[in-house]
């Protein structure tokens, strides 16, 4: 199959989506199938031999973040181009509505199309006065995909319509095998917590997760913190540089850096305050073997089911916080059967499950086969069905 995929924002300085986009696009390529990605860059940023580099962008905040986007009439050239040279036989869409390459792409193409909304968010008022106007685009999609039940809810609440749920996906089995970095490792005496994400948004909860250090050290003086991630935080770095090496900002480290970093530590640690709408860290982190500490948003909740697979505490909260990761780290051998079963419980979010699952909707979207059932009276109930079925006869 001949499979088009774009990304709205910018490979330069990638994400989530970017993540999920690149990784997508590699499993089908080595499942066999042809793959074109299109998504912003600037010419000197390295990118993939598979991704058409689409230009440079503009800076908009977005949702607590800052996205990078790609717009205009030579942004929309290059779509038209990619597009015809392409002669794709599925259009696959990510971040459809938002005012980057996927929207102009939705514009212009026309034949199968697949759209994966990655967003959630409680209440917007750019999508409430946006809605009537990105509706008929909407029709033009024949699949829709939402990452998470709240991504899915995101998209009902505020656009209208349905889309079936498929993950983000990981490929599980490299964070599982990553080499243990000795540097990063716990023992009894010092154990480890490791810190991921932008450094520079607040709701990535590093404010938290630094009130609530202090509190560990009283009570756990050995303890040790691997603060990872883009972004300039001098405040935090003077503050906590009062408690020596129990705090190590690392910088940006790369993909195997933190298979290894997450395959090392005791205790991952999620103190986000919103804006998620999946957790893909936590997915990562648990196929690495590392206990989990989150707070309890939807998103969060959802991956560790309720608490099974990880902690939970209140959005915000240092002291909970404080108090879950000393209960984790002053007895580590206490939460190896919930890092057992949380290993397990990952397998569903493996690149060789979720791809499947896209598979089934791109062949529904291009009329492929579809199991017969009750609920293929309905576009999301097709979708639903064909899912099932891969689930069942197990392509």
């Amino acid at each position: 199959m001949r499979i088009g995929i774009v990304c709205g924002y910018s490979f330069d300085v990638p994400g989530g989506v970017q993540f999920h986009v690149r990784d997508l696009a590699e499993h089908l390529i080595a499942t066999g199938h042809e793959v074109s990605v299109l998504a912003p860059a600037e010419e000197t940023t390295p990118v993939p031999d598979y991704v058409v580099a689409a230009g440079r962008t503009v800076a908009v905040p977005y949702n607590g973040s800052v996205a990078r986007l790609n717009f205009g009439p030579v942004s929309a050239a290059r779509t038209r181009r990619w597009l015809e040279e392409g002669a794709f036989d599925v259009l696959h869409l990510h971040e459809p509505i938002t005012p980057s390459l996927s929207m102009l792409a939705l514009w212009i193409a026309d034949g199968p199309i697949v759209g994966t909304f990655h967003t959630a968010m409680d209440r917007s008022r750019a999508l409430q006065v946006a809605s009537p106007l990105v509706r008929p685009l909407l029709e033009k999609i024949t699949g829709r995909i939402a990452v998470s039940e709240e991504a899915r809810r995101t998209v009902v609440e505020h656009l209208g319509g349905d889309a079936v749920v498929v993950p983000n996906g990981v490929f599980v089995d490299r964070f599982a095998r990553a080499p243990r970095a000795e540097a990063w490792c716990g023992t009894d005496e010092r154990p480890t917590v490791a810190f991921l994400g932008r450094l520079d948004e607040p709701r990535k909860g590093l404010p938290v997760l630094a009130a609530a250090i202090p509190q560990v050290l009283e009570r756990l003086p050995g303890a040790r913190f691997l603060v990872a991630g883009r972004g300039e935080v001098s405040e935090y770095r003077e503050a906590l540089a009062a408690y020596g090496d129990a705090v190590t900002f690392l910088g940006p480290v790369s993909d195997a850096e933190k298979e290894s970093l997450l395959a090392s530590v005791d205790v991952y640690v999620a103190p986000h305050t919103g804006g998620e709408s999946f957790g893909i860290v936590l997915v990562e982190a648990m196929s690495a073997g590392a206990h989990v500490v989150a707070s309890d948003i939807a998103a969060f909740r959802s991956v560790l089911d309720g608490g099974r697979y990880g902690a939970l505490f209140p959005v915000g909260d240092a002291q909970a916080l404080a108090g879950a990761l000393v209960d984790a780290l002053a007895d580590r051998e206490a939460s190896a059967p919930v890092r057992r079963a949380a290993s397990e419980a990952v397998r569903r979010y493996d690149w060789s499950v979720v791809t499947r699952e896209v598979l089934a909707v791109y062949e529904m979207a291009t009329g492929g086969p579809v199991h017969d059932d009750a609920r293929t009276r309905t576009v999301v109930g097709r979708l639903r069905a064909a899912l099932d079925g891969r689930t069942e006869d197990g392509r």
